[in-house]
């Protein structure tokens, strides 16, 4: 590969960069190993579905810098993310990365607060006297 397929992947108010180099599968998040920065096995199941997808968990060496958001919209963004890079590897990847739902961006934000109310839907308790 003379330059790394490189994509961006977004969830909530996280954003990930995914650069792809050809390598035996290793993982870094931020300068971190892959299971130190998400402990919990659920999540970095989560994170290597692409991967699996794909059947190229061996073949790549993947790279994250991701910023903002908390643990799980963090998760997501790196998933959207590598689904993209991967794409960009192999064209003929995007039947099955589609089928499986990775391709498509979760658009789900937070609603945000409205003026004169205690939160985005919450009211103030009513008293009719």
């Amino acid at each position: 590969m003379a330059n790394a397929p490189a994509a961006t992947g977004r969830r909530k108010t996280a954003t990930a960069r995914v650069i792809l180099s050809e390598g035996s599968g290793t993982i870094t998040i931020n300068g971190r190993a892959f299971e130190d920065y998400f402990v919990p096995v659920g999540y970095q199941n989560s994170v290597v579905i692409p991967l699996q997808v794909a059947s190229a968990t061996q073949k790549f060496n993947v790279k994250v810098n991701v910023r903002g958001g908390g643990v799980t919209g963090q998760v997501g963004a790196i998933r959207h993310a590598l689904s993209r890079a991967l794409l960009a590897t192999d064209p003929e990847l995007r039947s099955p990365l589609r089928n499986a739902g990775l391709l498509t961006r979760d658009s789900r934000m937070k609603e945000r607060k409205k003026p004169g109310q205690p939160g985005a839907r919450a009211r103030f308790q009513f008293s009719k006297r």
